[in-house]
């Protein structure tokens, strides 16, 4: 489930961890995968083999390394509880700081897909960071924070309709403050992806997976190479 390496950050020069997953075949650009608030774990880790799978060279950084090395937690009330603390604890600048390093480790094209905490970092990237050629920003509850910046690269939201932590409303402030990017809405909750959820939702997984590959597709990541 990939390989170990360590980046060094823009934003304080601190040296995280992160997970490394390498194409098998031509090489189709790189990827870099956020976190949930619960850590690279290994829902996180498959992710990123199975973008690996489709060509991607993908790197997902450990984001709270500076609060507590290799985080990673179930989805049960202490470690959503844990997750929580750590994203509140994490600042918005820092970790666009760390999301620069990954990019900046990676070969063009680069694309960046993000969950829960990750979505809104995912928006995060696609505002700040250099050399992102588009991004996909899955359930993002923390956007909203971010609404005032606008990303510089083409995007795509994906929400649950049914999310409880995430109100339609919300979702609608985002559409209206930003009309040109595409916003998906899915008969699912929150965190739709993982397989590991209550709320997973296998067909909204694979409808907004195959949405994210045909925007990484048509940004420039459609020619392999090696």
């Amino acid at each position: 489930m990939g390989e170990a390496i360590r980046l060094r950050s823009g934003f304080d020069g601190f040296e995280f961890s992160a997970c490394r997953s390498a194409p098998r075949n031509a090489r189709r650009g790189g990827l870099v995968l956020i976190q949930e608030i619960f850590g690279v774990t290994d829902h996180i880790r498959e992710l990123a083999d199975g973008f690996a799978e489709d060509g991607y060279e993908v790197i997902a950084p450990s984001l709270y390394d500076r609060l507590e090395p290799g985080f990673a937690v179930g989805y049960d009330p202490e470690g959503t509880a844990r997750g929580v603390a750590h994203s509140q604890a994490t600042p918005w600048d820092q970790v666009a700081g760390d999301l620069s390093a990954v990019v900046a480790a990676l070969k063009p094209p680069v694309f960046v897909a993000g969950y829960c905490w990750g979505g809104a970092a995912t928006w995060l990237a696609a505002c700040r960071c250099e050399g992102v050629a588009a991004a996909s920003a899955f359930y993002g509850r923390r956007i909203s924070e971010l609404m005032d910046e606008a990303p510089r690269c083409p995007i795509i939201l994906h929400f649950g309709r049914n999310d409880a932590s995430i109100p339609l409303e919300r979702v609608e402030e985002i559409r209206e403050r930003h009309p040109d990017i595409p916003i998906h809405l899915y008969d699912a909750g929150h965190g739709f992806v993982s397989d590991r959820r209550s709320d997973h939702h296998a067909d909204a997984a694979r409808l907004a997976r195959l949405r994210t590959l045909q925007l990484f597709t048509n940004s420039g990541g459609g020619r392999g190479d090696m």
